[in-house]
């Protein structure tokens, strides 16, 4: 079943932060689309919650050196 989630993420200061957002988030199994806004520290995701969770987004975006609140 798809899922829409809406994260704050803290860390993007521009358009590279989130093309690097999106291509880690979007590389992952289970993963339909992803947005970034550093703007708004704001990032969409729709995800297939039976093949990946919340979770493991957020680790993801933690792990590119981005802060989810």
């Amino acid at each position: 079943m798809i899922q829409t989630i809406n994260l704050t993420v803290t860390g993007m200061k521009c358009g590279g932060c989130e093309t690097n957002v999106i291509g880690k988030l979007t590389a992952l199994a289970g993963v339909e689309r992803a947005e970034a806004h550093f703007k708004e520290n704001l990032v969409s995701v729709d995800f297939d919650a039976d093949q990946i969770d919340v979770d493991e987004l957020e680790e993801v975006i933690i792990a590119a050196g981005f802060g989810v609140e």
